[in-house]
């Protein structure tokens, strides 16, 4: 059964149907020679997780966890960013609207739409890796323009699994001067600390699901004390990511 709460309420359900019509805010062929050089932010980020015996990926090991988690965007911090968007909807071009939150007291919605899904062995450094992953782009109306992927990677070879997030961003025109100010001031700060507590909230739940002492009910406990900031207690997040780590 679908959860409800990605949907939100009646006006962010219209907010999110207004997704389809919107236009990217950027031309994607400025990603081939995205660079600080030319005014773009780069961010590559690595969290390993449990290991897994050599060879491809293992039933119910630490890869397809991560992947569970990763399909329905559960990894992020709800009090740093939120999601909302039709689960029904396959995951390669589906809309979501994000509310972003800057220390806890003020945000803003913002649209995405995933570009792509894929599931691919590369070679690097000498040596096969099998990656899952997928990424988004930003839509009109958003702080930023650019591009996100999230990426579990398990090395053939020696069985270490990894989540990844590359990023490639830059501003985008803010017309409200106070957003644009506050978004100025902030946006580093916000940035660095959504990708801290993502990387520990993937290792941390994929450690749960993979240990016996990992039940439903304390992964939900423990979604609800892994934020970077004081949050409620029942937030619907929170159970939404538990039944994902569990596969339910």
């Amino acid at each position: 059964m679908s959860d409800p709460s990605l949907l939100g309420s009646p006006a962010l359900r219209r907010r999110l149907a207004a997704l389809p019509d919107k236009s990217l805010n950027f031309d994607p062929a400025s990603l081939v020679d995205a660079s600080p050089a030319n005014g773009w932010m780069v961010t590559d980020l690595c969290q390993p997780l449990p290991a897994e015996p050599p060879g491809p990926p293992v039933d119910g090991g630490s890869w397809q966890i991560a992947r569970r988690l990763m399909r329905g965007y559960e990894f992020a911090d709800p009090s740093i960013v939120r999601a909302y968007y039709d689960p029904e909807a396959p995951l390669e071009g589906r809309n979501m609207l994000l509310k972003l939150q800057a220390l806890g007291v003020a945000h803003v919605y913002v649209g995405v739409r995933v570009n792509e899904v894929y599931e691919v062995e590369r070679e690097l450094e000498g040596e096969r890796v099998c990656v899952w992953g997928w990424n988004y782009r930003t839509l009109e109306g958003h702080l930023e323009m650019g591009q996100m992927d999230w990426e579990v990677w398990k090395w053939l070879r020696d069985g270490r699994v990894e989540f990844h997030v590359h990023a490639v961003a830059r501003v985008a025109h803010i017309h409200n001067p106070i957003i644009r100010l506050g978004f100025h001031l902030l946006r580093h700060r916000e940035r660095q600390a959504f990708l801290d507590s993502t990387k520990r909230r993937m290792l941390t739940f994929t450690e749960m699901a993979l240990s016996r002492d990992g039940s439903h009910e304390q992964i939900r406990d423990a979604a609800a004390t892994l934020t970077a900031r004081p949050g409620r207690g029942h937030d619907p997040a929170h159970e939404t990511l538990a039944r994902s780590a569990g596969g339910g």
